[in-house]
């Protein structure tokens, strides 16, 4: 990953409206290469909501945000289909995404040498979970939009995870992250809403 001299992502004056509810208002967040920003908050104040808005999935109420480089989203559902296993899910991004990364390779990467071949309906929690953290790794992309990506993971998925975020951040990438306990890793600042 080349590293960058300016901000990876920008955003300006965000607001979001939910019902009749201000979710949050004139937020700023700006991400820079190696940084980390923790959202914490309490359920319902609007993390998954902001990180929605920077990846461009949602529109926001108020703001804008100027997107300078490609990002992974890696939300709170896995995205893994109950017939699907974590070599077929691996393999389909691998195409959709024009990637040369090794589905297998990653997959194995990921903890997943035994359940490869296994239907998603079947794999434990932590399993899905892993597969959805894989697509992280096939194809490289700066900024990292994480929401409670260690949900269902044991103590060596945690690991894994904290590995991958400290590789990443130290090739110049930058991660926002949204969590509700402690982080296994040093952030740069944390948000609360």
């Amino acid at each position: 990953m080349q590293l960058s001299t300016g901000p990876l992502l920008t955003a300006r004056d965000l607001g979001a409206i939910k019902g009749e509810r201000v979710l949050f208002s004139g937020i700023d967040v700006k991400l820079t290469a190696g940084e980390a920003i923790v959202l914490r908050g309490a359920n319902g104040s609007g993390k998954s909501t902001l990180l929605r808005l920077i990846a461009g999935l949602t529109r926001p109420d108020a703001g804008q945000v100027q997107r300078e480089t490609p990002h992974h989203w890696l939300g709170h559902r896995d995205g893994v289909k109950p017939h699907e296993t974590p070599a077929q899910h691996l393999r389909h991004w691998v195409r959709a995404w024009g990637s040369d990364a090794d589905p297998e390779d990653v997959a194995c990467q990921m903890g997943l040498e035994r359940p490869m071949d296994v239907p998603g309906r079947l794999l434990s929690a932590g399993q899905r979970r892993r597969t959805a953290i894989g697509r992280l790794l096939l194809v490289e992309r700066p900024v990292w939009l994480l929401d409670e990506p260690f949900t269902a993971l044991d103590a060596e998925g945690r690991a894994l995870l904290t590995s991958l975020i400290a590789d990443h951040r130290a090739a110049g990438g930058g991660i926002i992250v949204a969590l509700h306990g402690d982080a296994p890793f040093e952030a740069t600042r944390e948000m609360v809403l």
